[in-house]
């Protein structure tokens, strides 16, 4: 194992739940891992939609999954309420990218479709491609979910159902300390794995210090490296491919 990152002092700001396969893959490259997690992952109270649904899901040709937290959100109500993996047995599961197809994998379904970019429109121009005029397409995914993917479809003629089943929220977090060590220029990079981990580490640990560029700014795909551009950050680093994996080899590549 390359050892590109030995001592460098590399920020994670995905929900503390998650980390975990981001901070081990950096620590076996010699990096000083520093959790800060800036979101939260919180399920809706009212799911009465996605019930109604997944009662009913015979009806959708495909169930889209745009994150792992839908697939978790998804399948530990699946288990709630008596379900199981055999609910979707006459319909087929897309996910937008490798770790969410993993996760639905893990749980007993092997998604019929993953696209090789990993972003909402990528994911609608591979499903367009297999023919979706007039079909029923259910998405369940979070209640701040961009819209690309659900107007792609819609484009393509498919009936689309967007339902709510998460919310990220910001994290409870004190980063003044990590602001200070920003600022002073002792932290190598900082790690985004979506929009919102941006917008709420800008909001943590402020503005000058978020934009001091004094730190890489290694972000996991084009939509996240966007909101990172267009929030003021500076010396953004974006994985190819869009995945935890590909984020870790972004940064030995950059610190080799």
């Amino acid at each position: 194992m390359s050892r590109a990152l030995e001592g460098r002092r590399i920020v994670i700001t995905r929900a503390r739940e998650q980390a975990g396969d981001l901070a081990r893959a950096l620590e076996a490259h010699g990096a000083v891992v520093v959790l800060a997690p800036v979101i939260r992952i919180e399920p809706l109270q009212q799911l009465g939609p996605l019930r109604a649904a997944l009662a009913g899901l015979s009806a959708y040709r495909w169930v889209v999954f745009t994150s792992q937290n839908a697939v978790q959100v998804v399948f530990d109500r699946l288990l709630a309420w008596g379900l199981g993996p055999r609910t979707f047995a006459n319909t087929a599961v897309a996910a937008i990218g490798s770790a969410t197809g993993d996760a639905l994998t893990q749980r007993g379904v092997v998604p019929a479709l993953v696209p090789d970019e990993f972003v909402g429109e990528a994911l609608a121009e591979a499903l367009a491609a297999r023919g979706l005029a007039g079909s029923r397409v259910l998405v369940p995914t979070a209640q701040d979910a961009r819209d690309a993917l659900a107007a792609g479809l819609r484009a393509h003629g498919a009936v689309v159902e967007v339902v709510p089943v998460y919310r990220t929220v910001p994290a409870a977090t004190d980063l003044t300390g990590l602001a200070v060590e920003l600022r002073e220029g002792r932290i190598d990079a900082v790690t985004f794995t979506s929009s919102s981990t941006v917008r709420c580490f800008v909001d943590l640990v402020g503005r000058s210090a978020a934009t001091s560029g004094r730190f890489v700014v290694a972000v996991i795909g084009p939509v996240t490296a966007g909101t990172a551009r267009d929030l003021g950050l500076r010396d953004v680093l974006e994985a190819q491919p869009h995945t935890v994996p590909g984020l870790v080899d972004a940064l030995v590549r950059q610190f080799a």
